[in-house]
C-alpha cells in the first residue's frame, strides 16, 4: 500500500507539551558592541530568542503573559535542542527558564 502524495507533502511541526515553549535562539554575536570582529571560534553567547510556539497549557495559563513571536531572555541551561532545521537554533525550554519578555512601551 503506497502513501498518497498529499501525505508526503505534509509539513512537520514541533508542538511543545506541558509547561514548555519552542523558541528560535537569536544568532550568537561575532562583533562586540564597539565593533571588534571576533574570530570564528569565539562568540558572545546569546540568551535571547523568539517564541515559535507555546504549549496549550501555557496558552491557557494567565500567570504566563507570553505569546507566539514574543522576543524573550532565557536561561539556556535546561534547553533541549531540536534537530529540525540545518541551523539548529530551535530549542524546547521550560517556561520557568524564560526570565524576561521584551515589550515596546506604548
Amino acid at each position: 500500500m503506497s502513501k498518497s502524495p498529499a501525505k508526503n507533502s505534509q509539513i512537520e511541526v514541533v508542538e511543545p507539551i506541558g509547561m514548555r515553549i519552542l523558541l528560535r535562539k537569536d544568532e550568537d554575536k561575532k562583533i562586540t558592541k564597539v565593533g571588534i570582529h571576533l574570530p570564528d571560534k569565539i562568540e558572545i553567547p546569546t540568551l535571547t530568542g523568539r517564541i515559535v510556539a507555546i504549549s496549550a497549557q501555557i496558552d491557557r495559563d494567565e500567570d504566563y503573559p507570553i505569546k507566539q513571536y514574543d522576543r524573550v531572555l532565557f536561561n539556556p541551561k535546561n534547553g533541549i535542542p531540536v534537530d529540525f532545521e540545518g541551523d539548529n537554533r530551535l530549542f524546547v525550554i521550560p517556561v520557568e527558564d524564560v526570565v524576561a519578555v521584551f515589550r515596546k512601551d506604548d
